[in-house]
């Protein structure tokens, strides 16, 4: 199981940016997915999550600001950043809670990935 994000970049005070994440590979379910973020010397923080039923959850910082979405296979998300601050700038990372598939009968576990992260950076 692999995850890829993309999306990130540079963007005036108050764009907007999408960032997208898309997992892969030989997989029963996808249970969750979510961005977290993480600037130098602080620990990495929630930012967005959603489960497989839709349900999404953000960060009071982002509320109003942020929206994440999934695809019907529930194997992409997209986290739309809009009026975006100086404070959004960071390293972002794709989650995922995957229970993977390994054939007729096998035992389902869930298994937490992490895909690489993405820079994004707010000018003002």
């Amino acid at each position: 199981v692999q995850l890829q994000a993309s999306g990130g970049g540079l963007v005036q005070y108050g764009g907007s940016l999408r960032l997208s994440c898309k997992v892969s590979g030989s997989i029963f379910r996808t249970n969750y997915m979510g961005w977290y973020r993480q600037v130098p010397g602080k620990e990495r923080e929630l930012v967005a999550g959603i489960t497989n039923d839709g349900s999404a959850d953000y960060a009071d910082s982002v509320k109003g600001r942020f929206t994440i979405s999934q695809d019907d296979t529930k194997n992409l998300a997209y986290l739309q950043m809009n009026s975006l601050k100086s404070e959004d700038t960071a390293v972002y990372y794709c989650n995922a809670n995957v229970s993977p598939y390994y054939g007729p009968g096998s035992k389902l576990r869930r298994i937490e990935y992490w895909g690489q992260g993405t820079q994004v950076t707010v000018s003002s």
